[in-house]
């Protein structure tokens, strides 16, 4: 199978987590968005500044010359728009979307128990303001991230293998 899964969702949601389960069990290449990022988006992002649409353009092309590549695989990216989102399916031959969605608190206690990584926890409320929700018309699923992450995978693989069983 061709595909390539981007797991979404604002920071936090656990897109990094969820998406090493899944490419472990699918035994697909993984990439983390973070890993894209120019360093002036790092340096922006960690002084409490959300990105622009300008600011995440490169990194989303970056993104997508990955998915270009692949055969297969799962990456992790925030997605947070349709028209972000349109980018990455453009860059490949079939793109697939798990949107992590879930409770602001829930969120909020993930991002403030975390001490590696440059997202502030004061940048939720703006990636929340910019998130369009994972459409019906777009492939893929939104799973509630109160799930276990092993339980999310699994209901990952279940839909998969509804959706593009062979014959």
């Amino acid at each position: 199978m061709n595909l390539v899964v981007v797991v979404m969702g604002v920071s936090g949601s656990g897109k990094t987590t969820v998406g090493r389960l899944l490419a472990t069990r699918l035994a697909v290449p993984y990439a983390e968005a973070d890993d894209f990022h120019p360093a002036e988006n790092i340096a922006k992002m960690s002084s409490g500044t959300p990105l622009s649409d300008d600011d995440r353009r490169p990194w989303l092309q970056a993104i997508g010359a990955w998915i270009s590549t692949q055969s297969g695989g799962v990456v992790t990216c925030s997605a947070l728009k349709r028209r972000y989102r349109d980018i990455l399916r453009a860059a490949g031959e079939k793109v697939w979307f798990l949107h992590l969605a879930g409770d602001r608190d829930l969120i909020a206690s993930r991002i403030a128990g975390r001490t590696d990584h440059f997202m502030p926890p004061a940048l939720l409320d703006s990636q929340l303001a910019d998130l369009e929700p994972l459409s019906s018309t777009e492939p893929g699923i939104v799973v509630d991230i109160a799930e276990a992450p092993e339980d999310i995978v699994e209901t990952v693989i279940q839909a998969l293998e509804g959706e593009f069983r062979s014959g």
